[in-house]
């Protein structure tokens, strides 16, 4: 995966667009396979690490965790670290991750209509 340099146009475009669209800024937080199903289980309670990939088997390690770690700079997911041995990290949605809940079950609503009819 690339990654866009801040000095290209194509940044410079994708940043303008999302500062003037509202629905844009948000399809690029929770957009992408990985972000929205991460959030839809997270919807359901405290997950560690161990227990997303289980529930993700086909995300890489690194990929869980790049996106974890975005979705937490984003303010989505809290990351909270026990100090036990061995050191437990659980994930968890924020308030404003919470917000995401009827929009999350109305794409799905969505997703089930349009599948079958696809």
């Amino acid at each position: 995966m690339s990654k866009v340099k801040e000095t290209s146009t194509n940044f410079a475009n994708k940043q303008a667009l999302a500062n003037e669209c509202s629905e844009v800024h948000a399809a690029n937080i929770i957009g992408g396979q990985w972000a929205l199903v991460i959030c839809s289980w997270l919807i359901n309670g405290k997950l560690r690490f161990g227990e997303l990939k289980r529930f993700l088997p086909n995300i890489t390690e690194r990929m869980l965790t790049l996106q974890l770690r975005k979705l937490e700079k984003d303010k989505i997911v809290k990351r909270t670290v026990y100090a036990e041995v061995p050191p437990r990290v659980e994930y968890e949605l924020t308030p404003i991750g919470y917000e995401l809940k009827p929009v999350i079950q109305e794409l799905e609503k969505w997703g089930v209509k349009h599948k079958e009819l696809g």
